[in-house]
């Protein structure tokens, strides 16, 4: 059994101002997506002037998307009692489901405007978002949040405020997977020459498998629970049809020609 590390949430104090690990994650998301994004944007017809606007907008899309996601999709009773509720992101609360359709609607709107197939442009940018998830579920960690089930595994950790039973650190497996494994994939997928829709395709399966595998080992919101059967999870629910949106597109890309700069759909 290990300790579960204690690290203060806030990472920077200076009066009553403060700046939260978790804040700080983002920016690293953020950050590490415009330094890729610079490295690539050729490849598509890009300039680094445009990486710089497609992130504030996908940035903008993972904000307000995230928050209603999560208020639609976890909080609507709190959110009915309280609807100033909504814009108080500071109490918590962010969706990757809604923060991934706000995301979408971004990069489809980017898409038009700069007259790029709008499967050219998620290809470019899923490789990148792992970096973002990863950092992310770091933050949760970090936070204290997401804890996972008892366990006797030998890396179990007693969750803090929950008793001293050890329990699955599922922050750092969703860390492992949806960043680091997902990144390595991705990039290494998007390095060569491949059929417009696979990326993206294999960023909708594979995430979908990862969070699905870990929500085994998670315990649910408590005051939503599980579902159905005892185990079946609201974040399983969201991920279903993520899996069978990313098979699909995979096998859609096998008709497709390898990509190329400026075509439109």
């Amino acid at each position: 059994m290990l300790d579960y590390p204690d690290i203060d949430p806030v990472a920077i104090s200076l009066g009553p101002f403060q700046v939260h690990w978790y804040g700080l994650m983002y920016v690293i998301g953020f950050a590490g997506a415009w330094w890729l994004g610079r490295r690539r944007a050729g490849r598509i017809g890009l300039t680094h002037d445009d990486v710089g606007d497609l992130l504030f907008y996908t940035a903008l899309g993972v904000v307000v998307g995230g928050r209603l996601g999560y208020a639609l999709f976890y909080g609507m009773a709190q959110w009915l009692a309280d609807p100033l509720w909504v814009f108080r992101v500071w109490d918590g609360g962010m969706s990757f489901h809604g923060g991934l359709i706000g995301v979408l609607l971004a990069v489809l709107w980017f898409a038009r405007r700069k007259r790029l197939a709008f499967f050219t442009l998620t290809d470019f940018i899923a490789p990148m978002v792992p970096i973002g998830l990863g950092a992310g579920r770091i933050g949760n960690f970090i936070n204290r949040e997401l804890p996972g089930r008892t366990t006797e595994l030998p890396w179990g950790m007693p969750f803090p405020g929950m008793g001293p039973e050890p329990r699955h650190p599922t922050s750092l497996y969703e860390a492992l997977l949806e960043g680091l494994v997902l990144f390595v994939v991705l990039w290494w997928v998007s390095a060569r020459p491949r059929r417009r829709g696979l990326v993206s395709g294999l960023f909708l399966l594979l995430y979908g498998v990862f969070r699905f595998m870990v929500e085994f080992f998670r315990l649910p919101d408590a005051h939503i629970g599980y579902l159905a059967f005892g185990w079946f999870t609201m974040g399983m629910l969201l991920t279903l049809p993520m899996i069978a949106f990313g098979v699909l597109l995979i096998l859609w890309s096998r008709r497709r020609p390898v990509d190329a700069v400026g075509v439109t759909e």
